[in-house]
């Protein structure tokens, strides 16, 4: 039996999600199907729900959809609910449609599994305050930080999030107050565009990070502003967000099917055909 699974996006030809869960599939013995489908906005709805009326296993969302996946599940887990968005869509067995977000746990599990960070205790800053930060706050108030600072472009944006939450360590910080902190142990950035796209070093000040602090940039397969920020740290403290994309993926994989996959060959794979 081949199992039908999909990711809908605009854009959605970069994605890679076909070959993380073709590898998944293989590694499990199952046999699937998966397809990168380009939905416009207004056509999400129709086209999740005609997909899944048709027969469909599962399906992974990406932007801009995954607000409107929230709408669309009739029922949803916790972490969705604390971010108010989907990436990951399945039938229940009595027919409901629920929606997972799956971003959460894939960066938790990339930054303390494959990277050896901590969270625990630690001082983190998370650089923006959209539906990429949205998704995670949640699984990183989980890890006890000492402190979670989310600093936006527009600090309404971050303030809202953090009344949102309503615990003691989760703040929010105007952008232009940053050169005002003291360093952190983790920075994160969540932001999809950079928080300045024309020169995100100029509001990035030295003093953020110290010679320990670690660098996470969620997005994935390009030198960001952020990263190059961080470049004079050493490898082993920066990262992109590949390997959040990796076990994100695994744990669909997983909601989907119950079965566990290994990731990390996953991971190395996917870094050597970039490189090559």
């Amino acid at each position: 039996m081949t199992f039908k699974l999909a990711v809908f996006g605009n854009p959605i030809a970069h994605s890679l999600s076909p070959q993380i869960h073709e590898q998944f599939a293989a590694q499990a013995g199952i046999d699937v199907a998966y397809e990168k489908v380009l939905v416009e906005s207004e056509q999400f709805k129709p086209v999740a729900q005609d997909f899944f009326d048709a027969g469909g296993k599962g399906l992974n969302i990406t932007v801009p959809h995954k607000l409107l996946a929230y709408d669309l599940a009739q029922q949803c887990s916790d972490e969705a609910n604390a971010a108010e968005a989907v990436n990951t869509l399945f039938k229940t067995k009595d027919g409901e449609l629920r929606g997972e977000n799956t971003d959460g746990w894939g960066l938790l599990k990339d930054i303390e599994t494959n990277l050896k960070w901590q969270v625990k205790n630690q001082r983190v800053l998370l650089l923006g305050a959209g539906g990429a930060a949205q998704g995670v706050i949640a699984n990183l108030l989980e890890k006890q930080p000492a402190l979670l600072v989310i600093a936006n472009r527009t600090y309404e944006r971050a303030a809202t999030l953090v009344e949102r939450f309503n615990d003691p360590r989760f703040v929010a910080c105007d952008i232009v107050e940053l050169s005002d902190l003291e360093p952190f142990d983790l920075i994160i950035s969540a932001s999809s565009g950079g928080l300045d796209k024309d020169n995100q070093e100029s509001f990035l000040p030295a003093n953020l990070r110290q010679s320990a602090t670690c660098c996470y940039d969620m997005i994935y397969g390009k030198q960001t502003p952020f990263l190059a920020w961080a470049e004079t740290l050493p490898k082993t403290q920066r990262s992109d967000g590949l390997g959040m994309l990796v076990e994100q993926a695994a744990r669909s994989f997983e909601l989907w099917f119950d079965v566990k996959v290994e990731t990390r060959q996953v991971l190395t794979n996917l870094r050597e055909t970039r490189v090559s």
